[in-house]
């Protein structure tokens, strides 16, 4: 059973320093993929825009710079307000997003709560999927067995 912890929120994309229009976008973290996070943009278009990165570039971006390439993120404060602001790249363009702090913030409690920062992998079961992979078989003692015999004479032979 996978828990799944979403949020609905109005991001501004930034158009200029002077113009910016509400985009309508869904944050989503998944307990099968806890170290990414989701966030869906609902634009005019039959399809929303999906972008999926690390947990932990945004938990650090609310409360610094951090980031680089394609996703960046910082805070800042527009008109007294804290807002997170992320940059993202892609070969189809570039894209500022203002979204307001305290409701990211909230979400990334809320999935923080869920999963632990460290704890990701125990999500995984990596572990327990390795030591199944490599536990002994009964077959494996074949394969452990030399099947050619050493030509070497023994004992002076």
């Amino acid at each position: 059973m996978h828990t799944v912890v979403e949020r609905e929120l109005e991001l501004q994309l930034i158009l200029s320093p002077e113009r910016s229009i509400p985009v309508p976008a869904r944050l989503g973290y998944r307990t099968d993929d806890p170290y990414a996070v989701h966030i869906s943009f609902h634009i005019n278009s039959e399809n929303p825009v999906n972008w999926t990165f690390a947990r932990e570039l945004l938990v650090e971006g609310v409360f610094r710079p951090c980031g680089h390439g394609d996703v960046r993120v910082w805070p800042t404060k527009v008109e007294g307000r804290s807002v997170v602001l992320m940059a993202l790249s892609s070969p189809d363009g570039d894209a500022l997003l203002q979204a307001p702090a305290a409701q990211v913030s909230a979400w990334l409690e809320r999935t923080l709560r869920v999963v632990p920062p460290g704890s990701e992998a125990e999500q995984l079961g990596i572990d327990d999927g390795l030591a199944e992979l490599l536990a002994p078989t009964p077959a494996d003692d074949l394969w452990l067995r030399d099947p050619w015999p050493s030509d070497e004479s023994r004992d002076g032979e």
